[in-house]
């Protein structure tokens, strides 16, 4: 009997331990940050999540700085080039955001605007309008240059503006919580924080027409039309469309958008480059294109930086403004009417193209 009962015990722990359901596993997601700022979601340190997890990950830059990527166990990220993005846990992930001191540059259609590391602004070119006169700005974010006017936004997430105001483009001392900002020839756009998106100035075909889209995680203003590229790498555009340079509804894996007068370019997640637009110049032949990591769109011309931080470009160069292949070490492009500049890793800039208004005088400057 009792070598009975100790049989039963056997078979009826095993089958509570059949009928019972065992726990998907887990793993360990471990975040840390570079110095110059910060993960906010989910926060850093050791997290444990189910396998198949998603996980949005969100990395905030301190003041004067800006996002680079995020590198690590990167295979499971939507976007290593996105601030904001998610990850999908399979494994044991290590993973860190890193951030770089910011330099940035916009260009007008006859001036260039540059933003130091200290939060300032520096501005040549033609000043008719005071589309220059940002000696007085501070604690700057992000900066933009229209036609003929210059926008920033600042750290608290406010915006100061000068220049050209003829359609309301400057009218922007209202806005709060904004991330980032583009301006086209007589408009202005700014992203807040929460991926929306609010614009002012010239509205006839409709490219101040925003205020619906969400989900927004980066902006651009061509002349006449506005591009926002949402988080999950699609692209949605406003505005004239005579050349065609709002086709951009069936563009995929997008991390980068940018506008020129009527043309629209995309920096794909492998590096790759789509253009659709005003192509009279060859300004969209961007097919071929390999290994790039930051576009601009200029007035007829169109300029990548390449990973080995070497230049290419592009389409109308009356001026030599695509004369840019000697260019080396640069991280950021910017490119105006006629006229391309561009950021040296220590902070000098170089710029090529017409220099009538001294708009390419930046030989002296040092953002750093």
């Amino acid at each position: 009997m009792a070598r009975v009962s100790i049989f039963l015990m056997i078979v009826v722990f095993i089958a509570g331990m059949v009928g019972c359901e065992q726990p998907a596993p887990s793993h360990t997601l471990t975040i840390t940050s570079a110095s110059g700022g910060s993960v906010a979601t989910p926060g850093q340190g050791n997290f444990t999540y189910p396998v198949g997890s998603v996980v949005d990950l969100v990395a905030i830059p301190n003041p004067s700085y800006q996002f680079n990527n995020w590198t690590g166990a990167v295979g499971a990220i939507d976007n290593i080039s996105a601030a904001t993005t998610r990850i999908i846990i399979y494994d044991d992930y290590s993973i860190t955001a890193n951030f770089e001191a910011q330099y940035e540059l916009a260009a007008g259609d006859y001036h260039t605007v540059g933003l130091k590391t200290d939060s300032t602004v520096v501005a040549v070119g033609w000043n008719n309008f005071g589309q220059c006169d940002v000696g007085g700005w501070t604690n700057i974010l992000h900066i933009a240059a229209g036609a003929w006017h210059t926008v920033g936004a600042k750290a608290d997430g406010t915006m100061v503006a000068v220049g050209w105001n003829i359609s309301g483009q400057c009218g922007v001392s209202g806005w709060v919580d904004i991330i980032d900002v583009a301006a086209g020839d007589d408009h202005t756009v700014g992203l807040k924080v929460n991926g929306t998106v609010v614009a002012v100035g010239d509205n006839p075909y409709g490219q101040c027409n925003v205020s619906d889209w969400t989900d927004i995680v980066q902006i651009a203003a061509g002349a006449y039309y506005t591009v926002g590229l949402k988080s999950d790498g699609t692209v949605v555009a406003m505005g004239a469309n005579d050349f065609g340079q709002c086709n951009v509804g069936n563009w995929t894996n997008i991390i980068q958008v940018t506008a020129g007068d009527q043309h629209t370019v995309g920096l794909k997640s492998d590096g790759t480059v789509i253009a659709v637009g005003n192509n009279d110049d060859e300004q969209c032949d961007v097919d071929e294109w390999t290994n790039i990591f930051q576009v601009a769109a200029g007035g007829y011309h169109t300029v990548g930086i390449k990973s080995d931080g070497k230049v290419v470009a592009v389409g109308a160069n009356g001026y030599s403004q695509c004369n840019v292949s000697s260019w080396t070490d640069i991280v950021q492009v910017a490119t105006g009417e006629l006229h391309t500049a561009g950021i040296e890793s220590d902070g000098t800039v170089d710029a090529v193209g017409w220099t009538l208004h001294n708009q390419c005088n930046v030989g002296g400057w040092d953002l750093d």
